[in-house]
């Protein structure tokens, strides 16, 4: 092993341009570092779903020689790990106030790994597509799902885009069942794997609806998408705190709405300008005041 590089952040780095086996193996390994360093490629392929070949292409692709040298990696960057996750089991009572490191940490940590995720060419072809689609649909179920398909429709309301939202199972599959190639659907979930909206998604496809995705690497969802902003979850043993992942899915869709708002830059600013005078107009305030957040 001559070279020396940080094999988690090359693999996140990475992820979104393998194809779907290898995404699978991907997820599989940073789901759970320790468990992939010391499984055998049979068991790794099993837990990915994948077959041996594809965790070997995997191991590849990501500039290892074979399976061999990317789990000396993996246990390699497992060990140095576990350093820096004991904090979260060591964590005592009279101890409260070094919470606000720990949840700061986690969600530094989620935005720094789901930054080296987003694509820029992914976002364009997906900014894009909400510019020129007919209509939005932004579909989203569970909690932080449903939370920022509803912020998506914020956003895209200010910027002057047709949009609905949905968070119901049975009134996503009916609206998915109305709509044509014109129209495009906005999926958010963190894991990929919600059987009812990934139906909905998929009765959408049947007519040639658009299906732009903010979901997990190797997800169903991820599968299904024309538009993939890719997204990791990095959930820890310490189960008192929210998730995280809220703010990667977050950081994706702020980043996708300024890269539609700079496509039509000259409306954009106008909208913007009305939103100002109006809500200055209704309760004054400074310059700096944000717009209706």
């Amino acid at each position: 092993m001559t070279q020396l590089f940080d094999i988690v952040s090359r693999i996140a780095e990475r992820s979104s341009q393998l194809r779907l086996a290898e995404q699978k193996v991907a997820q599989a390994i940073l789901s759970d570092l320790p468990f992939a360093a010391s499984a055998s490629i049979q068991t790794l392929a099993k837990q990915a779903g994948v077959s041996e070949a594809s965790v070997t292409r995997f191991a590849k692709a990501i500039g290892c020689r074979d399976v061999r040298e990317l789990k000396m990696r993996l246990a390699q960057a497992a060990a140095i790990g576990q350093r820096f996750l004991r904090v979260e089991n060591s964590v005592a009572e009279n101890q409260f106030p070094q919470i606000v490191d720990i949840v700061y940490a986690d969600i530094h940590k989620s935005l720094e790994v789901n930054r080296s995720l987003l694509s820029q060419d992914n976002l364009l072809q997906a900014a894009r597509a909400l510019l020129q689609a007919r209509m939005i649909y932004a579909f989203g179920m569970g909690g932080g799902s449903t939370m920022l398909s509803d912020e998506a429709r914020y956003r895209l309301v200010r910027l002057g885009r047709p949009v609905a939202t949905y968070h119901d199972a049975m009134l996503q599959k009916m609206v998915a069942a109305t709509l044509d190639k014109d129209d495009v659907i906005l999926a958010l979930s963190t894991t990929g794997n919600v059987p009812e909206l990934n139906a909905s998604c998929a009765i959408a496809k049947e007519y040639g609806v658009r299906l732009v995705a903010i979901t997990a690497l190797g997800s169903p969802l991820a599968a299904m998408a024309d538009v993939l902003l890719p997204l990791k979850s990095l959930e820890t043993d310490f189960i008192f705190k929210p998730s995280s992942s809220r703010y990667a899915m977050m950081m994706a869709l702020d980043v996708l709405m300024t890269e539609l708002a700079l496509l039509q830059k000259d409306h954009s600013q106008e909208l913007l300008r009305r939103l100002k005078f109006t809500l200055d107009t209704h309760r004054g305030g400074s310059n700096r005041e944000p717009l209706g957040d």
